[in-house]
């Protein structure tokens, strides 16, 4: 029964971690395999301003403390990635570059990575000048310049929230129009902050520490550009592409939407019995931290009730069912020794 658990929570970022913070506190064997970096994403984030009760912390610490707090609930983590699952029998079952493991319910937290483009110093800024959440980031930019790659919905409604703290925003599209809805395009017009160059492409961001000049092509026409930064403080770089869920190891058995994204109901349950979802991996309107660790929880505090059902259903002896046990016996002993007590 060693590489059996009560739940297996597949993912260590936020969701992950809080669902592992709320099962190991209830007592029970919990088991979070992870295949890269503790924290996903937001461990490369250098800033995190809007997670309440903090004013400002690392993504690396706040999760960090998460890791922690779960490790002192008794929590297991493994280094391993998930190479298959099989989860609709009672007794879901996986397999790992670490071995084989069993678990009476599982928690999917497998998140989703925003699209790249391609763009040179993409990857070396990212978290450092090179974002994919306005609301995330947008106050780091405050009196900056800004540059929004994307041409849909997301690009739009991003680039008028960053009005709120940039200098200037330019949209940049691929094509030479928008690909949302007219009337969400003339939303744009308040704002003169806004500028917005079409058949255009960032082909390049460079810098020492931050983005200090950024380099643009335009698809018709062939020209190229450069754009300085005038004074300290950098560049910066939004990028508005969309997201793409990392559900490819379970789309056969779970139930995704159009876009490949987790459905589930309001306890972050599956069309599966004893499988939940939590985080980036759901449809949701929001993907931040604060949303994240509060899908982790609902679908633990669901799996509570749930795993103990299934204690009683199959006999099984998890720790929770042990500490049942040794309480019961200790009470027993307490018994036997008063009586004792009594006959001499």
């Amino acid at each position: 029964m060693r590489n059996m658990y009560d739940a297996v929570i597949v993912g260590g970022g936020p969701a992950g971690l809080s669902a592992a913070i709320y099962l190991g506190r209830a007592k029970y064997k919990v088991l979070v395999v992870e295949k890269e970096k503790i924290g996903g994403q937001i461990a490369i984030t250098s800033d995190v301003a809007n997670y309440p009760g903090i004013k400002q912390i690392s993504g690396a610490e706040l999760t960090d403390e998460m890791y922690a707090q779960a490790i002192k609930f008794g929590v297991e983590f493994v280094d391993a990635e998930v190479k298959e699952l099989t989860l609709e029998q009672q007794i879901k079952k996986m397999d790992t570059t670490k071995g084989s493991y069993q678990a009476l319910s599982v928690i999917l937290a497998t998140g989703a990575n925003p699209r790249k483009i391609g763009f040179i110093g993409e990857e070396k800024f990212q978290g450092h000048g090179v974002s994919y959440c306005a609301t995330c980031d947008g106050e780091f930019f405050s009196g900056r310049d800004v540059f929004v790659i994307g041409g849909g919905f997301a690009a739009v409604e991003e680039s008028i929230f960053l009005t709120k703290y940039a200098k200037s925003v330019t949209i940049l599209v691929r094509k030479n129009s928008f690909s949302c809805a007219g009337t969400v395009v003339d939303e744009l017009k308040k704002y003169p902050k806004i500028t917005v160059k079409f058949n255009t492409e960032l082909v390049l961001a460079g810098g020492n520490q931050t983005i200090s000049y950024v380099a643009f092509k335009n698809n018709k026409t062939g020209e190229t550009w450069r754009y300085d930064v005038a004074g300290q403080g950098g560049l910066g770089v939004f990028v508005f592409a969309g997201y793409i869920p990392n559900t490819a190891l379970f789309a056969d058995t779970i139930n995704l939407n159009q876009q490949g994204y987790v459905i589930t109901d309001a306890n972050q349950k599956t069309n599966l019995d004893g499988v939940y979802a939590a985080g980036d991996v759901c449809i949701k309107n929001l993907r931040q931290i604060v949303t994240a660790v509060s899908d982790g929880a609902v679908a633990a505090t669901a799996l509570d009730t749930y795993i103990s059902t299934m204690h009683d259903k199959l006999n099984l002896s998890g720790v929770s069912q042990i500490k049942k046990v040794e309480n019961k016996s200790k009470k027993r002993m307490k018994i036997k020794w008063y009586k004792k007590r009594m006959m001499i």
